[in-house]
């Protein structure tokens, strides 16, 4: 080891005590350094040069969501400002509706991978957002818990005909469609998810359309959106309300999931940003509230961020079960690169980071008070 990489293994070093983390210790979150150019490249790029390195086999840890959690929570990425970027703008789930081109630039990178590796790491229902686990002890009933909660937020009757915005691979109008009775259009900006949707809907009510949602222009009974508002960015938060605004029936509910983050607006991670998500950011609780003022009364809002934690470490452990079958399309690079991905983000809310927020939403407000199930 040189002067240098020895100097910075020592920085380093004092900077993960904060965090309870050991360079070389026998704690499952204590970091395995195979190649020294690993510090030098993390001080230097930050969560870029950290995940790059981690890709490229030069450090292991074996709990990764405990490692993250301890990194996070002692504000280590604050005291080293190279390193801000691994706060918790982590980026999540569905469509990247950023406007123009670059709007259907995630659904290429991100969505149309292949189905196979969605389908084996979301399990029996094909949403990739949180789950909700208040009674549940298992991924499945995880995710149908969610969507029946949000079916019964937004008091669906049947016969109503709903829009889903960013509907990705089409579970929640499926679900709603079978158990509530109602129809439905979808839209999304991913070929791949469009296909597959149609197919899942087959034989129900249900349209998918490949389209921006901004096009929209026609009356709904309710509306839900799961998973696609951190692809939208601050400037188009705005443009998103109006569009729910003018497709909202009078006495209708609107529904929003979303990521969110606790802190001021904040820039995208670099390392999500170039692997995993392009062009999405988290919202911030200040940017919502001004965003949909004088368009929206916010009957409900709903935290349930922790949960987030759990669902992750489901979709590794499912990953990990299926990769002998996915290794056949999938590299040891990519593995790691989206162990990277899910471990990161699974620390990230267990370290109560970032939250997953619900809005219910009317446009005039529930006559008499909105009653709020959980």
């Amino acid at each position: 080891m040189n002067h240098d990489s020895s100097s910075l293994r020592t920085r380093a070093q004092e900077l993960l005590e904060h965090a309870g983390v050991t360079i070389g210790g026998d704690r499952p979150t204590d970091l395995v350094v195979h190649d020294e150019r690993t510090y030098a490249r993390v001080f230097a790029h930050g969560s870029l040069g950290l995940g790059e390195a981690y890709m490229d086999g030069w450090w292991d840890v074996a709990d990764m969501p405990g490692f993250f959690a301890r990194v996070l929570s002692s504000h280590l990425d604050e005291s080293l400002r190279t390193l801000d970027t691994l706060i918790a703008h982590l980026k999540a789930r569905f469509l990247n509706m950023q406007r123009g081109e670059n709007a259907w630039e995630v659904g290429r990178q991100h969505y149309d991978l292949g189905n196979d590796l969605f389908e084996a790491m979301l399990g029996k229902r094909l949403v990739y957002s949180c789950g909700y686990w208040a009674q549940a002890d298992n991924l499945d009933d995880a995710q149908e818990a969610k969507l029946d909660l949000i079916c019964r937020k937004l008091q669906l009757t049947p016969g109503q005909r709903i829009l889903d915005i960013g509907c990705g691979w089409g579970e929640a109008l499926k679900f709603a469609a079978e158990r509530y009775g109602v129809s439905g259009v979808g839209v999304t900006i991913s070929r791949e998810q469009a296909a597959f949707a149609r197919d899942l809907c087959k034989g129900l009510p249900i349209e998918i359309r490949l389209q921006d949602y901004h096009e929209l222009d026609e009356r709904f009974d309710a509306i839900l959106s799961v998973g696609m508002f951190e692809h939208v960015g601050g400037k188009n938060h705005r443009s998103w309300f109006e569009v729910a605004r003018r497709c909202l029936r009078p006495g209708g509910l609107a529904l929003l999931h979303t990521i969110g983050s606790n802190g001021a607006p904040g820039r995208p991670d670099p390392w999500i940003e170039k692997y995993i998500f392009p062009n999405s950011v988290i919202p911030a609780m200040s940017q919502v509230a001004a965003a949909l003022e004088g368009l929206f009364v916010v009957e409900d809002w709903h935290n349930f961020g922790a949960d987030y934690d759990r669902t992750l470490m489901a979709w590794r452990e499912n990953v990990d079960a299926a990769w002998p079958r996915l290794s056949a399309s999938y590299d040891e690079r990519f593995r790691r690169m989206w162990h990277f991905y899910l471990g990161c983000s699974a620390g990230v809310f267990r370290s109560r980071r970032d939250q997953l927020w619900q809005l219910t939403l009317s446009a005039e407000g529930v006559p008499g008070g909105y009653r709020v199930p959980r």
